[in-house]
């Protein structure tokens, strides 16, 4: 982000017990968990595809690729669970996420670089970070993320 006082809306969820955001301009979508096929020789962090409305959507687990743990079964609300769907230049994908929380509106010069404690998952994935009440928002940037043409292979070999 440019310095300067722009202000942008991040789609905000929960993975463990870690908020993280994504922005809203790269979401499609959120739905319900689906029935995940699993796909043979896929990376280890992409679960497998799903049909959407027609579409072969490829669905990534971020607590594989972050190496994070998965909450506990008490602490884990199905309600609220699902998938992101996100659009990254045309290519669709899906990340599971442990609970949806709410779109934030944030000043990019609120976004700050990731505290050394954040870079277990791989500061380069990280755009940075918004101190919160008590916390910190985990800004994603999604197209570090994923190697597109890794994911166009997934998505064409399913067609």
């Amino acid at each position: 982000m440019a310095a300067g006082d722009t202000q942008f809306q991040l789609v905000t969820f929960q993975l463990g017990a870690e908020l993280y955001g994504v922005n809203i301009m790269d979401v499609k979508e959120i739905v319900k968990t689906q029935s995940v096929r699993p796909i043979p020789h896929a990376p280890h962090y992409v679960e497998g595809i799903f049909n959407l409305r027609g579409e072969i959507i490829p669905v990534i687990n971020l607590h594989k690729r972050f190496r994070l743990e998965k909450p506990a079964s008490d602490e884990f609300d199905g309600e609220m669970s699902g998938l992101i769907i996100l659009n990254l230049d045309g290519i669709k994908i899906s990340i599971i996420i442990d609970r949806i929380s709410r779109v934030v509106m944030i000043n990019s010069s609120d976004v700050k670089p990731p505290p050394q404690m954040l870079t277990g998952i791989g500061s380069e994935y990280i755009l940075g970070v918004v101190q919160q009440a008590n916390a910190y928002l985990i800004v994603l940037d999604i197209r570090k993320l994923f190697d597109p043409k890794e994911l166009q292979k997934l998505i064409s070999t399913q067609n």
